[in-house]
């Protein structure tokens, strides 16, 4: 079963090693610096939440199959484009933004199975249990690029 921000357990988890980041800390692959990357989370929970908008893009992404198969099973592959919209937060103070991540999250998972969320702009529409996993397997993506 996926890890999902659903889950008690693999929220608290997930928000324990995003205590442990280190604003200095190099990445090991891709060009963010710690704190523009969760600049990029940032925006990335803001979107599902419906809080940011960002352009849809026709792709394969939107076929159902593959989004199950790139949410759940795939290995992410380390530099993949995103959305310009998830890039544009300009990082404010370290701490401010690692309690800002861990209160969106905290939301997104109030959010729930029963919430409202907002489409993907390559996946297109998502069920609840898509985005908690999105969400959670998103941020364990970028503090394993910091080593966290």
């Amino acid at each position: 079963m996926a890890k999902t921000i659903f889950d008690a357990a693999d929220r608290q988890a997930l928000l324990a090693r995003i205590e442990r980041l280190d604003p200095t800390a190099h990445p090991r692959w891709g060009k963010f610096t710690a704190p523009k990357m969760v600049s990029h989370l940032i925006s990335a929970v803001r979107m599902a939440l419906g809080e940011e908008r960002a352009a849809p893009r026709a792709s394969f992404l939107s076929n159902r199959v593959m989004r199950w198969f790139i949410i759940y099973v795939m290995p992410w592959p380390k530099g993949a484009p995103t959305a310009p919209e998830m890039l544009s937060r300009a990082p404010d103070s370290w701490a401010d933004d690692l309690r800002l991540l861990a209160q969106l999250i905290e939301r997104a998972a109030v959010n729930g199975r029963a919430g409202t969320w907002h489409p993907h702009p390559a996946f297109g529409d998502l069920s609840a249990d898509d985005w908690g996993a999105l969400v959670h397997r998103h941020v364990a993506h970028h503090l394993t690029q910091f080593g966290a």
